[in-house]
């Protein structure tokens, strides 16, 4: 009697090493694509780019900056964020025909960091809505990031001391580029531009946490950081329009952005932050120390025993923050790792 003929089974799912690869790779390119939140373009000419425009009582001149914009980029998305005016500021950007949404809480920093999250694009151009920036040069920063493949490209304002600005700001500028190349390191000569456009994987992975004009710093600090590719082009920049007034004040937001360095400071170098000051403490303490020494070496005494306190404290001060110093600099670095690694979970713009 014949045994009954089984079905053939089907093939075993093939586990090698080379179908192991091409699943990892599928994930891979799946997880890319969930966390850019768009299908990856594989036409440079297809970028998406995003005109991004905060203002605050710019009524003045904000049809004239999106009709500029939209001369310059026909087919770019035009945005006008209205941080709390209380002009008409919207209706002069709709009428220009800008999407315009709204900030309540004042503040260059909060709009950016609105801005930043609602906004999906591949490219970004930022300006403010005054009037002083060139937007037919808006092209020359749109091709830095889409074809040098730069994650910031900065517009540097050129003639500031004479165009625009007050001497005592343009003074004030180059103090406070020259203090940032000091801190941070060189590769910016003019932090305080407002002009930028920027790649998805800078703008999705930077956190935003100022609140007003110091904004601009905490975006140079985070390409210093992460050492992302810059560039930074001279243009032109121009006189506000009539009736659009200027949202600086000298010794407040100077106030507040040596305030913002300090902070920068101690969040990204904090063994340089805290080292000063443990070094600033020996050095006072040694200094107080010499002469009681230098009596105790000649008589055998310690007259001054509040100041032998004063020195002892000061020491074990400068040994406990310079030992806090040393921990949190690992610390910051894993966070730099981190942010490292969401910025490489995201693709350039011209992979």
């Amino acid at each position: 009697m014949s045994k009954p003929v089984r079905a053939a089974s089907p093939p075993a799912p093939a586990y090698g090493s080379q179908a192991l690869t091409q699943s990892l790779r599928a994930a891979a390119r799946h997880m890319r694509g969930a966390l850019d939140g768009l299908a990856p373009s594989t036409d440079p000419a297809a970028l998406s780019v995003a005109v991004i425009l905060p203002c605050h009582n710019e009524a003045a001149s904000i049809g004239r900056v999106v009709r500029e914009f939209r001369a310059a980029l026909p087919s770019a998305r035009l945005i006008v964020f209205d941080n709390a005016s209380s002009d008409a500021t919207a209706e002069m950007a709709a009428e220009a025909g800008a999407e315009v949404h709204f900030e309540p809480r004042p503040g260059k920093g909060n709009v950016v960091r609105r801005m930043f999250a609602d906004i999906e694009a591949d490219i970004y151009l930022m300006a403010d809505g005054d009037g002083t920036y060139d937007a037919a040069s808006a092209p020359l920063l749109i091709a830095c990031v889409e074809k040098d493949n730069v994650d910031m490209a900065i517009g540097a304002r050129a003639g500031l001391a004479h165009d625009a600005h007050r001497p005592g700001h343009a003074i004030g500028n180059r103090l406070f580029n020259r203090l940032y190349q000091a801190l941070f390191g060189a590769g910016f000569d003019d932090i305080f531009s407002g002009y930028r456009a920027f790649s998805r994987r800078f703008v999705k992975s930077f956190p935003a946490l100022s609140s007003g004009f110091e904004i601009e710093t905490e975006l140079c600090v985070h390409a210093s950081q992460l050492k992302l590719p810059t560039a930074e082009i001279v243009l032109p920049y121009g006189k506000r329009d009539e009736g659009s007034a200027s949202k600086l004040r000298t010794v407040r937001d100077g106030l507040r952005i040596l305030s913002t360095f300090a902070l920068l400071l101690k969040e990204t170098r904090p063994a340089l932050f805290f080292g000063s000051l443990a070094f600033a403490a020996m050095t006072l303490a040694i200094g107080l120390a010499v002469p009681i020494f230098a009596t105790f070496l000649a008589t055998g005494l310690v007259p001054r025993i509040p100041t032998v306190v004063l020195c002892t404290g000061l020491t074990l001060f400068a040994a406990l923050i310079g030992s806090c110093g040393l921990i949190l600099d690992s610390v910051a670095r894993g966070r730099v790792e981190q942010k490292r690694i969401l910025y490489l979970t995201m693709s350039a713009p011209r992979s």
